[in-house]
């Protein structure tokens, strides 16, 4: 989820786990209860803690109590469940399992090449599957460096140096990995204790953007197209007032449809997206709220709508999925440490589950840089990167992608809308604890920061600050 909830930039605000869990704490607190509401609370927090713990352990390579300290026990609200929140990692079976008071059991499971599925309590187990047989190719993105660290002196390695360090009486920022890319060549990169080139760690709400770019891919094939009803089944029928809403809708956030999302573990969208065990069939029951295309409201249920409509446009299963971004976009861009998390129906988490290294993150990002061409090879259709940078309605959210060239703070949030030490021409990638993606057109520069933050707003003061120092030191390079 991305605006902050579990998603993440929040998917962007994302207060994430940090509402849901103050609801497991007061389901703990009324233990005799039997409060549907509290109850679903309290599951949904207990889903979205064995679904991190499973990325973390199984596909970034953290140890679980390393996870579970940085992760889960600084939210906010976990004072009051810590003592009652139990968990179990089978490091031989892939599953952790994640109970509160006794009950609200969750789990998730580990498959090779699959990612972590959740298991909803009381729904069947999905069957095991192979992993997906798909040959790499040769990317036709030309190396951004070599496999060794790229680590440089000068002030610019200095500064991203210091970012990876919290000092003594500031904000845990827990900043994990920097990459700087300028011109398509990685010129500075740094490294937190435990990660390196080659570590998977969870973008969040960056997965939209990437759910953008295999949008695009569709767009550009002639197998979608922005303004035509979105192929949901449920809106089939033109009496439906749902019909009317379009694919450009969703990558907007302008559905209309009613599921709020407030990551506080009551609200519709974050017991979707983590006690649901097909959750793009769960969003498209919801009602309209108001007309689509008349009001901006992020959630990351548009964007799971959207995935459903990528998975089916390609075949109908995960390993469908797989082969075409694999063959469209992560082989071409050399991505090679890309892991997709899908729910039980074999539909791509593609709202907030995607995890990737920071390099694969920068290649993607030169995508954007590139306008969409690799190698003189176009991938995404002709003006989708400025589509996708463009402002929606009056805000600072483009489709997918968050612009620069907003003032003030995303509404509910408390955070900026953009980042004041880029240039107006800056668009990023955003998720939940201070996952980002810049795309820096004017000065040809991509910059990736990973972190397990619990600044709230995604942390995007402290990327500001990293991008501002980044800039700074590269101008005053001889």
């Amino acid at each position: 989820m991305h605006t902050a909830p579990f998603h993440t930039a929040l998917s962007a605000p994302i207060r994430a786990l940090r509402c849901c869990l103050l609801a497991a704490g007061l389901a703990v607190a009324l233990a005799g209860c039997a409060s549907s509401r509290i109850g679903k609370a309290a599951q949904t927090a207990t889903g979205f803690a064995s679904q991190l713990l499973c990325d973390d352990v199984f596909v970034t390579g953290i140890d679980a109590q390393t996870a579970f300290a940085e992760r889960i026990e600084p939210m906010p609200g976990m004072g009051l469940a810590v003592a009652s929140l139990k968990r179990d990692v089978d490091l031989q079976r892939g599953e952790v399992t994640v109970s509160l008071a006794g009950g609200y059991v969750s789990r998730a499971r580990y498959r090779e090449g699959l990612g972590c599925v959740a298991i909803p309590a009381g729904e069947p187990e999905p069957p095991d599957a192979p992993p997906p047989a798909i040959p790499l190719g040769s990317a036709i993105l030309p190396e951004i460096a070599q496999a060794a660290l790229v680590a440089p002196g000068g002030t610019l390695q200095a500064a991203i140096r210091r970012a990876v360090v919290d000092v003594d009486g500031t904000p845990r920022h827990r900043t994990k990995a920097i990459v700087v890319l300028r011109d398509g060549k990685l010129i500075a990169e740094a490294y937190a204790q435990g990660y390196g080139v080659d570590t998977p760690v969870l973008g969040f709400s960056m997965s939209k953007s990437v759910t953008n770019a295999l949008v695009g891919i569709l767009v550009r094939q002639g197998r979608l197209a922005l303004d035509q009803p979105a192929p949901v089944p449920a809106w089939s029928d033109p009496a439906d007032p749902r019909h009317a809403i379009t694919v450009e809708q969703l990558l907007r956030q302008t559905s209309g449809l009613d599921l709020p999302q407030n990551n506080s573990g009551f609200d519709i969208t974050s017991q979707i997206m983590y006690t649901a065990r097909d959750k793009a069939g769960a969003s498209a029951e919801a009602p309209l709220a108001v007309a689509p295309g008349t009001r901006w409201a992020y959630t990351d249920t548009n964007y799971m709508l959207l995935s459903r409509i990528v998975r089916d446009a390609v075949g109908g299963s995960a390993a469908d999925v797989h082969a075409f971004a694999q063959a469209e976009l992560f082989g071409p861009l050399g991505m090679r440490h890309v892991v997709i998390d899908f729910d039980a129906t074999g539909t791509p988490i593609g709202s907030s589950h995607l995890l990737a290294s920071a390099r694969d993150w920068a290649r993607f990002g030169q995508l954007y840089l590139d306008d969409g061409v690799v190698g003189g090879r176009r991938i995404l259709p002709a003006g989708w990167v400025q589509f996708s940078a463009t402002p929606t309605l009056a805000t600072g959210y483009g489709a997918g992608w968050w612009t620069n060239r907003a003032e003030g703070k995303v509404p509910g949030w408390g955070a900026p809308w953009g980042l004041a030490n880029a240039p107006k021409d800056a668009f990023f990638a955003r998720g939940f604890m201070g996952q980002f993606t810049v795309v820096i057109p004017s000065r040809r520069l991509v910059i990736v920061r990973l972190s397990v933050s619990h600044v709230r707003g995604d942390d995007i003061e402290e990327t500001d600050r990293i991008v501002g120092e980044a800039l700074a030191a590269i101008e005053a390079a001889p």
